[in-house]
């Protein structure tokens, strides 16, 4: 078994690597790939890396068991600390975070991502890199015709070297986005993060992250996650760079709190939160008189024991006496609250709490979660946000009819009439998380009524997560839970045994008010059945092979045959955005002597940006419209 390497700091691994002659980082992918088998934990703490007879490596964390400094790590070899030795030790350890992360739910591979509807629709296939630029700039909300606050010189200079950081890793895509490459990236992220631009360093991060997943091959990656960690870097450094910015793309270091008043609240349910950083929690979702959304977190360092464990963890909220599981089936009445933006209550020391008597979701604040279609809901929510984060914690209500597992989802219908079809996902995946075995048991039984609450996955056609479940009112055929669970199970802490389910002898027709299922296979996926899935592969290629791998698709007639089937489809702008993308990439303009005479990446990047945020919205739609029982018939044509 490794030895379990210690965090180290985004700028003390991105100064070693700066360091370097341009021989030794020639060398560095290969000295780092197998360094981290020779470290060895010391009695006191350190980790220690043996390069050969005369070349020790130690690094020695700090009391949060992280290198932060410099002078943490040290080498016995005379060309330290400026030696290969010392910057593959710190290339071999894990990214640490540059802050404590947002106690978001870790529920999807997606991350942060800032779309718009439509974006660079009008461009052609000469597009040049400017009216990409403009395009991309002009179609999100809070663009430069918006009154917005003026960055300052030195944002303006951060964000320009993090955007010529992310276009050159970009144009190196994951085949030659080694060490050096990612360094580049972490100084421009540290630069970032000085200046004020803490969005931009985490986007930056997400893609370090990304890149390092990729080229070690971990079963985890996935190429489509790297692919929009790119969307989103280039997004946010292109719009802070072209000289204002909305504030939710700058974005703020650490959450404001700022004064609720008195507030009186019911629990909804809880769910853990397991991030790939290593810290793992509980996070409780809160509902007010009013239909206002609160929670309550605690997440700390300790990975999936932490998770497991925080789910009965007292509330450390203003001396309340309860603990999590109390809270998500209780309530309280809090004077003095402090309140985040999005909704965070925190525990100042002004904060008082008294425990309220809880509400079953059928009266009280939760009842309208469950009173409008699912359909109404998603596009709610698509509307009053075009940031996909602000769409990632926000919950929703159905009632549902179980029709049957189909591949890695449970397939239901939602109890309305002409309702489309559903797939149910868990909320986590991880293996000693209960999601994944409850949506097991529950797919066994197929005409089952149930009540879910749960997170629209917008990256999937139909998708919900859902993090608790609970009997629909009035039907004989659906959930038995204990009445002290006051009518629902939290689906990441709770299990569901035979005795919580109906015999199967009182099934009712599995019809529900709509017409009879057909087989999962047949389930309309608009997402799946559109030719966009070729420009998404362009995209992808780029990321992976980079602009080299692009520009193969740009010779002979490949964009002809390959792009053909999304004119005939009337996705035009996809078409015009791919095409130009290619042809960017394959635009090597050399001088007489055979040097290229433009070598910059921006052009390609802004293509590719281009390509990639229209893709983005295009696939938005789609998925908002696989929520009704009709989709478009436009996007369904045949690849």
């Amino acid at each position: 078994m490794s030895t379990e390497l210690p965090p180290v700091a985004p700028e003390v691994l991105a100064e070693a690597v700066e360091n370097l002659t341009a021989r030794l980082r020639k060398k560095l992918d290969d000295a780092t790939a197998g360094c981290a088998d020779t470290a060895v934990r010391e009695a006191d703490g350190s980790v220690t890396f043996r390069f050969g007879e005369d070349a020790l490596v130690t690094l020695r964390p700090g009391p949060a068991g992280t290198v932060t400094e410099a002078g943490q790590a040290t080498c016995t070899c005379l060309l330290a600390p400026r030696c290969l030795h010392r910057a593959a030790a710190l290339g071999a350890a894990p990214l640490a975070d540059a802050a404590p992360p947002e106690p978001e739910p870790a529920v999807t591979a997606g991350s942060e991502q800032a779309t718009a509807a439509g974006a660079a629709e009008s461009a052609g296939a000469d597009a040049s890199a400017e009216t990409a630029s403009a395009e991309v700039c002009s179609a999100v909300p809070g663009g430069p015709a918006e009154a917005v606050p003026a960055l300052t010189a030195a944002q303006l200079g951060a964000a320009a070297a993090l955007w010529h950081a992310a276009a050159e890793a970009l144009a190196a895509g994951v085949t030659a986005g080694g060490a050096v490459v990612q360094a580049e990236l972490l100084r421009a992220a540290h630069t970032a993060r000085l200046a004020g631009l803490p969005r931009a360093e985490a986007a930056a991060l997400r893609v370090v992250r990304g890149l390092r997943a990729a080229r070690e091959r971990r079963t985890a990656h996935r190429l489509g996650d790297l692919t929009g960690s790119f969307r989103e870097l280039l997004h946010t450094a292109g719009f802070l760079a072209s000289g204002a910015a909305d504030p939710a793309l700058t974005g703020t270091s650490r959450r404001a709190y700022a004064a609720g008043g008195s507030l009186q609240v019911h629990g909804l349910c809880r769910e853990p939160v397991l991030s790939a950083t290593g810290y793992g929690g509980v996070v409780t979702h809160l509902l007010a008189p009013d239909g206002s959304r609160y929670s309550i977190s605690d997440v700390r360092p300790g990975g999936l024991a932490r998770a497991r464990g925080a789910g009965r963890a007292s509330v450390a909220l203003g001396g309340a006496t309860l603990d999590h599981a109390g809270l998500a089936r209780g309530g309280l009445r809090i004077v003095g609250a402090t309140v985040s933006a999005e909704g965070r209550l925190g525990a100042g020391r002004g904060v008082k709490a008294t425990p309220l008597p809880g509400a079953p979701w059928t009266d009280g604040p939760a009842a309208p979660l469950f009173a409008r279609p699912a359909a109404e809901a998603v596009a709610a929510l698509l509307a009053d946000s075009a940031d996909a984060a602000d769409t990632e914690t926000t919950l929703i209500g159905c009632d549902v009819v179980v029709v049957g597992p189909a591949g890695d989802h449970l397939l239901v219908r939602e109890a309305l009439p002409d309702a489309p079809l559903l797939r149910l996902l868990p909320a986590h995946p991880h293996p000693e998380l209960p999601h994944t075995e409850n949506l097991r048991r529950i797919a066994a039984y197929p005409g089952l009524r149930l009540r879910v609450l749960g997170r629209p996955d917008l990256d999937r056609a139909a998708t919900l997560r859902p993090v608790a479940v609970g009997p629909v009112p009035g039907e004989p055929y659906t959930l038995r839970l204990p009445e002290e669970w006051l009518g629902r199970a939290d689906l990441g802490y709770e299990r569901l045994q035979g005795e919580h389910f109906p015999p199967r002898d009182t099934a009712a027709p599995a019809t529900g008010p709509g017409p009879v299922p057909g087989p999962a296979s047949d389930a309309p996926d608009p997402l799946a059945d559109s030719p966009l899935w070729r420009v998404r592969r362009l995209l992808e290629t780029g990321v992976a092979g980079g602009r080299r791998a692009v520009a193969e698709a740009a010779r002979g007639t490949a964009p002809l045959a390959a792009y053909g089937p999304l004119r005939r489809a009337g996705l035009t702008g996809a078409a015009d955005l791919a095409t130009a993308l290619a042809a960017e990439a394959d635009r090597r303009p050399r001088d007489a002597f055979g040097r290229l005479a433009d070598p910059s990446p921006d052009g390609y990047a802004w293509a590719w940006l281009a390509a990639a945020t229209h893709l983005a919205g295009a696939e938005r739609s789609l998925v908002a419209a696989s929520w009704t029982a009709t989709p478009s018939g436009a996007t369904s044509a045949a690849p």
